[in-house]
């Protein structure tokens, strides 16, 4: 089973309310809420009214998306308001980033007190019966496929998990060699096509890069210890526009549901 997710942050000027009813409209079955705008770490009132407004429309709140940086000063208090949240929500996963620097500028130092963050963030979300998993991202410890699955082997934490998400422009041999090396940690996915153009990054339609995105769902191998049914989450549309959005949503569908499609 792979549900279609979106991540919240997709349209963060929308209210929670209005992002449901989007989402229950274009057959949006899980939401990973992001924690920068529609559920502040620590709002437990507004978490539980986030729940029940998925709860109402049959949809899963299942990942509580943060900001919270392992390996930086402060991280482990903030987390303490992410896991609130979280709870409060009945999110069964919580995103978390390593870092805010490559593992060449972060050191063996940074590289391992960022470990030990991630360690101990999955052991408290762990009496909880929640997941972390660590966002894939450049400008971080998960830049590259290698650092992240060093870093998670440092950690060493059986309630540690990693995202993955394609980097624009390295071509679809090396997204699966990464999906590969991830695999042992491998949760969730988040979804989108973006292309690198001479003025840049450029994001296109999903339906751009529809072959690709079958190609990996099909390599897609969720760790062992997985807990959860596999989730795609739809990340960004072209220009923020909605009608783009429910385009991309069709297609995320066709993804997760072929036989259906």
């Amino acid at each position: 089973m792979i549900r279609a997710g979106l991540c919240s942050v997709t349209f963060r000027a929308l209210t929670p309310e209005a992002l449901v009813d989007l989402a229950a409209e274009t057959g949006v079955e899980a939401i990973e809420w992001g924690g920068d705008r529609h559920v502040p770490p620590g709002d437990v009132a507004v978490a539980q009214q986030v729940r029940a407004l998925c709860e109402a429309k049959g949809i899963l709140p299942s990942s509580y998306g943060s900001y919270v940086r392992a390996g930086t000063e402060g991280c482990l208090e903030d987390f303490a308001a992410v896991l609130v949240s979280a709870r409060a929500l009945g999110a069964g996963n919580i995103r978390v980033w390593a870092g805010d620097r490559i593992r060449a500028e972060a050191g063996v130092a940074g590289f391992e007190a960022c470990a030990k963050d991630l360690a101990e963030m999955a052991r408290r979300a762990a009496e909880h019966g929640i997941t972390i998993s660590v966002e894939y991202h450049r400008n971080t410890l998960t830049e590259e496929a290698e650092d992240a699955r060093d870093l998670l082997r440092t950690a060493d934490h059986a309630n540690l998990f990693s995202y993955w998400q394609p980097v624009p422009g390295r071509g679809r041999a090396r997204w699966l060699e990464e999906l590969a090396l991830l695999q042992p940690w491998l949760g969730d996915l988040h979804v989108f096509y973006w292309i690198m153009t001479e003025s840049g990054q450029q994001r296109r339609p999903l339906a751009e890069g529809l072959d690709h995105w079958r190609a990996l769902f099909d390599a897609w191998r969720p760790a062992p210890t997985w807990p959860h049914p596999r989730c795609g989450y739809l990340e960004f549309v072209q220009d923020d526009d909605a009608a783009r959005f429910l385009d991309d949503m069709r297609d995320l569908r066709r993804l997760c549901h072929p036989v259906a499609a």
